[in-house]
């Protein structure tokens, strides 16, 4: 009985590594890819690799008001934030069903 245990055990061990060679993969493929953000009509855009650096932010000349900076900072923030939900939406939707796919011990 112990031998068929051994053999099961090895097995799941295989998918496990497998699995997460797989989770790997598409983490680096996440991580590579580039995400922009947006805000007001694309006046400020911030583009963000899938690991959360920050690549580029681009600012239309419209957009910079010296009597208004806070404006601009708000505009770049919601640019930000709006590339890293992307991310978010982007990693839970690959990795997402390998977190499903994992055994309960």
């Amino acid at each position: 009985m112990m031998r068929g245990n051994m053999g099961n055990m090895q097995g799941m061990m295989k998918q496990m590594q497998k699995m997460q060679k797989q989770v790997e993969e598409t983490q680096a493929q996440i991580n590579a890819t580039q995400f922009t953000g947006a805000a007001a009509n694309e006046l400020v855009l911030v583009t963000m690799t899938g690991d959360k650096k920050v690549v580029d932010v681009a600012i239309k000349p419209e957009a910079v008001d010296p009597d208004d900076v806070e404006m601009l900072q708000d505009l770049i923030l919601m640019a930000t934030n709006a590339a890293l939900e992307k991310i978010d939406v982007e990693t839970k939707a690959k990795l997402g069903k390998f977190a499903n796919a994992m055994p309960n011990f």
